[in-house]
This record gives structure tokens, C-alpha cells and sequence, in this order.
């Protein structure tokens, strides 16, 4: 089946919309030619031999990647032994590249603004070990309660905390001053009403009080007073000893220069276009669906009046949620931070677009030097660990592109930003 599919031709609507993007149409015919990833949770290299016993092949080591191992695209891991014991999860290696571009430290404190399904969320942790705190927000209940599965599947949970909540408008900082064992017991005695260590056995009336609660959130516009629903926290997050007050406070601008994040990812919501298996599942679902879900903000040739503003109001509401989430994680991060901004598009207009909107419009970018083709940004970063990385550049200088032909992975862009002081 997976070599028909690969051989299929694609639409005309979608030719046209891949040149118009300057993408070559030969990458969603390498299905075949591109492997799946895994990363093994550390500490398991040593039973590398039994886990390729147990999933019947060999894994190829990607020596761009550290922990990362490639395998044929047709080989599945989800009923093996070794992914059901928490040695290996499965992340595409651009996914990966996102990730290592933060440049994680020991002791970093780190957002993932749209953290689900939770592959990243657990690479961020597996590279923080012991130090620092790991905060995920997402806004679908559902997909972040997958992600808390996977923390606790993997062990990575204790310096994490999962928030649902809107990724364009949360503003919660880190907890930096973490109690220790004696301060939290001491805290836990003197203070009502604070936050103990976390179990999903709940009582019953508490699990009842958020259900209503979710009901109520369900039933009406979310207002701005509402506070984001922590659903899962470590006992090394901070969240513990802490009173709601204390959880949800507010903070200057100012105090958000000097105790945001170290680190901000937003791997923002996109037509997932770059995904070339995404993109082969339009041939069972019907070429049509593919006209209302990645087309439609592209073409707007030979429509009706009422079509064209259908077409700008889906091109729009990507533009601005990416926008949105974009300078609200750049936002949250403390002066000296960097973030990541990636998509698994590969359409200009949620990429370079996005990123050039955002660099004009924010003083924080640093405008250094207009040159005869593009204004140079000092505030936009050269990925130092992509001198090896098999990608391409992007239109703007000191962004990439991955893609199926190229890097032998699922497509991704990636641009890197640190917060200057205004």
C-alpha cells in the first residue's frame, strides 16, 4: 500500500500551491526513502542490542543528533517491549533538531507553549536531568493529559508542571525558589489551602468540583480572570507548598526582564503540510479535504466574493494564532533568553512571514542594519549547533528548513530569537 501511495500523482491545486511556496513536489513521493526516528531515554544505550532484538531490526545511529537511531519507515514500535517499558519514544529528528537548537542548560528553566502530544516535552526534561523546571501548556485538555502520560511513563515528571491553557495569553512565570524537603513539610502544616504532592487518585469531591468546573468553562467564553488548570506537577516544580494565590500571581513587565524563561519553545500550530505522511493520508481521506484544510488560504483565483473571504479568514487565523503565540512566549521570557519558533509547514506564509511581522513590530528585536535586500535583526540567532544538521536555509538568513529529500525527515522550519534589553 505504502508504495502505491508514494507513487500516486498529486492534484493540480496542489502543485500549483507547492510552487508557489517553492517547494519541490519530490518530497511527498520519499516515503519510502524517509526512516522513522527514535530517541532512547538515557541510560538505556546500554540494552541497545536487546531493543533491536525486540523490534527486529537494526537502529542506525544519526550522528547529527545525539540519542537519536533511525529505522525503516515500516517497522512499528508501539506493541514492543521497549516502548512499552519507557526505553525508547518515537520523535522525528527535525522534531529533535528543534529541540537541541534551545541550547538547554543545567538549571534552565523552560516553556513549551504548545507541548502536546509530548515527545519534545519529554527530550526537553530528558536534557534538563535533575535541575531547573519544565512548564507545558497546551489547549486541548485531552492531548495535554497524553503528554502527562508520557512524563510518568518515562519518569520525567518530577520538575515538570502542565497547564491547560491558551498558549497566546498564558503568563505565569517559573517557580525559581524552589522549598526543600524540611521548608515544604514546615510550609504544607502553617499554610491552608496549598498545594500538596500531586496523585491522580483525587478524592472524590475534588475530581467532582473540576469536572463542574470544566462543565461551566465549556458552557461559556473563557474570561480573562480565569486561571489555567494545572493538571499535572512534580514534587521538584516549585508547585509544591505553594497556596493558589501564590501559583497564579501576576508580575510586571518589568519582573518578567529578571524571572521569565530561560528557554521558551513554540512549536506553533500549523497545515502541517511539511508532514509528507500527513499529506498521503488525503488519498483515503479525498484530495478534496486537502483543498479545505491546507489550500484554501493559498488560492483564491476563480471564487465568489463570499469564497475569497472564506480563503483570507483561514489564512488569517493561522497568521495571527502563530503571530499571537510567537510574541507572547517571547513575552514570557526573561531578558538574555532565547526562544525557538518552529512549524511543520513549509509554506512561506507560516514561516518567514510570521517571523519578519514579528521582528518589525517588537522593539525587543533590535533592529541593527538595513541591507539592499533584508534588515538584519540582532535579536535572531545562528543555530551554532546546525554547522552539521542536513537542512537547508531559510529565506531569512538564520533560519532553516528541513524536508523529506534534504534531511531525510519530516519537513520543519525553525528560527531562533533572544530577548534583548529595550
Amino acid at each position: 500500500m505504502e508504495e502505491e501511495t508514494s507513487k500516486l500523482p498529486l492534484p493540480d491545486a496542489f502543485l500549483e500551491f507547492l510552487q508557489k511556496n517553492g517547494i519541490d513536489p519530490l518530497i511527498y513521493t520519499a516515503i519510502e526513502s524517509t526512516p522513522r526516528y527514535i530517541r532512547l531515554k538515557p541510560g538505556s544505550e546500554a540494552y541497545l542490542e536487546e531493543i533491536e532484538a525486540e523490534i527486529k531490526c537494526r537502529l542506525q545511529k544519526v550522528n547529527w543528533l545525539p540519542g537519536f537511531y533511525s529505522l525503516p519507515p515500516h517497522i512499528q514500535i508501539a506493541n514492543s517491549k521497549p516502548y512499552k517499558e519507557g526505553k525508547i519514544y518515537g520523535i522525528d529528528a527535525a522534531s529533535g533538531a528543534a529541540v537541541l537548537a534551545m541550547d538547554i542548560s543545567v538549571g534552565d528553566h523552560v516553556l513549551d507553549l504548545c507541548c502536546a502530544p509530548g515527545a519534545k516535552l519529554c527530550m526537553i526534561s530528558d536534557l534538563l536531568g535533575d535541575s531547573g523546571s519544565v512548564t507545558g501548556v497546551d489547549v486541548a485538555r485531552h492531548r495535554l493529559a497524553a503528554c502527562r502520560t508520557m512524563l510518568q511513563k518515562y519518569v520525567l515528571g518530577d520538575a515538570c508542571r502542565l497547564f491547560v491553557a491558551d498558549g497566546t495569553t498564558f503568563s505565569l512565570m517559573p517557580v525559581r525558589d524552589h522549598l526543600d524537603s524540611i521548608s515544604c513539610e514546615f510550609a504544607l502544616e502553617e499554610k491552608k489551602d496549598t498545594f500538596r504532592e500531586w496523585t491522580s487518585r483525587r478524592p472524590w469531591k475534588e475530581r467532582k468540583r473540576a469536572a463542574r468546573a470544566r462543565e461551566n468553562v465549556a458552557s461559556r467564553l473563557v474570561s480573562e480572570t480565569d486561571h489555567p488548570e494545572l493538571i499535572f506537577y512534580g514534587k521538584a516544580s516549585g508547585v509544591v507548598g505553594l497556596s493558589k494565590d501564590e501559583l497564579y500571581q501576576t508580575v510586571s513587565s518589568s519582573e518578567v526582564s529578571s524571572s521569565g524563561y530561560d528557554k521558551v519553545l513554540v512549536d506553533a500550530e500549523c497545515t502541517h503540510d511539511g508532514s509528507i505522511r500527513h499529506i498521503q493520508k488525503f488519498e483515503h481521506w479525498g484530495w478534496e479535504t486537502l483543498n479545505g484544510r491546507v489550500l484554501n488560504a493559498e488560492r483564491s483565483d476563480n471564487l465568489t466574493t463570499l469564497q475569497v473571504i472564506d480563503l483570507l479568514f483561514h489564512y488569517l487565523r493561522h497568521f495571527l494564532l502563530q503571530l499571537k503565540l510567537l510574541i507572547n512566549g517571547f513575552r514570557l521570557l526573561r531578558v538574555g533568553g532565547s526562544l525557538v519558533y518552529s512549524t511543520c509547514s513549509l509554506t512561506v506564509s507560516q514561516n518567514e512571514n510570521v517571523v519578519e511581522w514579528f521582528l518589525k513590530e517588537n522593539s525587543s528585536a533590535g533592529k541593527v542594519d538595513a541591507h539592499k535586500d533584508a534588515t538584519v535583526y540582532d535579536s535572531l540567532q545562528e543555530i551554532d549547533a546546525a554547522k552539521d544538521w542536513p537542512c537547508k536555509s531559510g529565506r531569512i538568513p538564520k533560519t532553516l528548513r528541513f524536508d523529506p529529500v534534504t534531511s531525510k525527515t519530516s519537513g520543519l522550519y525553525v528560527a531562533k530569537f533572544t530577548k534583548l534589553a529595550v
